[in-house]
């Protein structure tokens, strides 16, 4: 079963998420459990807590189908030792809130080495926070989200994806989420039926589908392997319509959360309905 859903607003309290979640009717949902632009935030009150976790229960939201998102400031490959131990903390603190939450996934951009190391440097780092964050708090599973591989952006290869993962002490803490434009963009094609076939039967020799957490679905302004993060509407980018009609018929991607990140959140409801249309 597809749970397809949104990356939804939380203004006002985490309570609102699930709100929000089903005025749209969807059946998955992302969120950020604090402003994704600031290193802290106020502790979240129990009232509010209380309030998402009922809410969730009301509407049938499982922790396996939410998938909240980090803060964009974090950077856990950053060479800086300060300032990874900054980006740190605030991970850190943002596992904490998810666990507070009863939440146990929580999804994040790798890293990036901001030309000052190696590649393989900046994966050690990674994997290196990831181990500290995930001793520090219980349950939550670090999901780790490809990148369309702009600027100095780690994880736009499946090999950066395995190599982290093959540093983490406790593989059952560790995680992917696809993003379909990121993946599109960063090089891997997926159009048409054979290379739709040839990027997955990659991605399962490479990582393994068994790592495969949640995805976020969007359609891509950007052009194929341009390395540049564009996401557009269902059926109006590069990446075309009949990639979701592949992707929604395909049984590898049921039951772990599938949530739009497209550009117009007016158009969410529909695209979810239509996406549902495509599921055999």
């Amino acid at each position: 079963m597809k749970y397809i859903g949104a990356h939804v607003s939380v203004a006002g309290g985490p309570q609102n998420g699930p709100l929000n979640a089903n005025k749209i009717g969807a059946k998955a949902f992302a969120m950020f459990t604090k402003s994704q632009r600031q290193w802290t935030a106020k502790p979240l009150k129990e009232k509010d807590i209380a309030e998402f976790k009922q809410y969730c229960e009301e509407f049938g939201y499982t922790a396996d189908h939410i998938l909240p998102h980090d803060g964009y400031l974090i950077n856990l490959g950053n060479p800086d030792p300060e300032k990874r131990e900054k980006s740190l903390n605030s991970f850190i603190d943002e596992m904490k809130r998810c666990h507070q939450l009863g939440l146990k996934l929580m999804n994040f951009h790798p890293g990036s080495h901001l030309k000052k190391i190696s590649e393989d440097e900046c994966i050690d780092l990674i994997a290196e926070c990831i181990n500290k964050a995930i001793a520090e708090v219980p349950e939550v599973i670090a999901v780790i989200e490809n990148t369309a591989g702009q600027g100095t952006n780690l994880g736009y290869k499946f090999e950066h994806l395995a190599a982290i993962i093959d540093k983490i002490e406790d593989k059952s803490r560790v995680g992917v989420c696809l993003d379909t434009c990121h993946t599109f963009a960063a090089g891997y094609d997926m159009r048409t039926p054979e290379t739709f076939e040839a990027t997955f039967d990659e991605f399962e020799r490479v990582v393994g589908f068994k790592y495969l957490r949640g995805m976020h679905i969007n359609d891509s302004k950007s052009e194929f392997a341009s390395r540049v993060d564009r996401h557009h509407s269902i059926g109006q980018g590069n990446l075309g319509i009949d990639f979701f009609k592949m992707l929604m018929a395909d049984e590898r991607f049921d039951n772990i959360p599938l949530c739009l990140e497209t550009i117009d959140s007016d158009l969410w409801e529909e695209e979810i309905k239509l996406l549902y249309s495509f599921c055999k």
